[in-house]
């Protein structure tokens, strides 16, 4: 309560999460419980979900959702209730908060929604880090990553940013040290993926094959080299998506996709994840608005971004 005004008062507290690329993702064979193994190294990309959670004085957790001018969530299906990630995030902190109150998240999207970049994730780890400046509750880096871990896989990922090593469900994170730039063009969907799917998807067409795919133990050190050194050209020979093949199975426009874009100045394109967001690598922040700017004539919706970049940030805490 706001005492000299004998009223409540309620606080925005606005942050920013960035979304990511697998700049490799190995999968390993299906396991027992259903899930594979993996080793990933993630790359935390300069497009940002925004989330600004807002006190209430009547108790619960709200949501409302909006795109910005990138991103058309046009029959776009996403859960407002307990059953959407930031829903659960919030619920998490008001759980560890000793003093929480009600709260309103407003979601503006910018990462493509099911599109293999973690914009869930980065909504999660948004609202982690907002409910625990809008709430005090004090709690460290370390902890909120404690807590995003249950979560899912990204949801830590992007919380800490930067560039990282996942093994084991992609939640084992090992922080990686890269400093350097590297620029990408990320062409999104006008249609999602749904993960598990695609990871269905490989079980078959290994199965076909009668490939008995092996554990993942670690990443290969020359990709963590070329992006340590920023050596888009060493990068782009090692970049490498075990999923990219299931994704096209479902979506064969990918293929396409990933074709003109190599063909309009691309060292290399991945799928990112799951997919069906695209992935093309470029030399320099230029060649990358060039290709952006090239493949809108496509009717490709295509954004020039780079990583590494900072993970969830507060960038403002508003007295209203």
């Amino acid at each position: 309560m706001n005492a000299r005004a004998g009223r409540f008062a309620a606080r925005t507290v606005r942050v920013k999460a960035p979304g990511k690329v697998n700049v490799s993702l190995d999968v390993g064979p299906v396991r027992p419980d259903g899930y594979h193994s993996v080793a990933s190294v993630y790359l935390a990309v300069s497009l940002y979900e925004e989330v600004a959670a807002t006190s209430t004085e009547v108790p619960g957790i709200t949501i409302s959702i909006s795109g910005d001018s990138t991103l058309d969530l046009d029959g776009v299906d996403i859960p407002l209730d307990e059953t959407n990630l930031a829903y659960k995030a919030a619920a998490i902190m008001a759980d560890v908060s000793e003093h929480p109150t009600g709260v309103h998240l407003e979601i503006t999207k910018r990462v493509p929604v099911a599109g293999g970049m973690g914009g869930g994730s980065a909504d999660a780890a948004a609202t982690l880090l907002a409910c625990d400046a809008l709430w005090n509750s004090g709690l460290s880096r370390d902890e909120l990553a404690h807590l995003a871990a249950e979560l899912g896989a990204d949801v830590p990922f992007s919380l800490l940013g930067g560039t990282a090593v996942g093994l084991g469900l992609g939640d084992e994170l090992s922080p990686a040290l890269v400093k350097a730039q590297t620029d990408w063009v990320l062409v999104a969907a006008d249609y999602g993926l749904p993960t598990p799917e695609v990871y269905r998807t490989l079980d078959r067409l290994r199965d076909a094959e009668g490939v008995d795919a092996a554990e993942p133990e670690a990443v290969d050190p020359k990709i963590l080299k070329a992006l340590r050194s920023g050596d888009a050209d060493a990068l782009s020979r090692v970049l490498v998506n075990d999923l990219q093949r299931a994704s096209i199975e479902l979506a064969p426009a990918l293929r396409d996709t990933l074709g003109i874009g190599e063909s309009h100045g691309a060292i290399a394109g991945i799928v990112s994840g799951s997919g069906p967001t695209v992935a093309l690598l470029t030399h320099s922040p230029a060649a990358a608005e060039s290709l952006a700017a090239d493949l809108e004539h496509y009717g490709l919706t295509a954004i020039a971004v780079h990583g590494p970049v900072h993970g969830a940030r507060i960038i403002s805490d508003t007295l209203l």
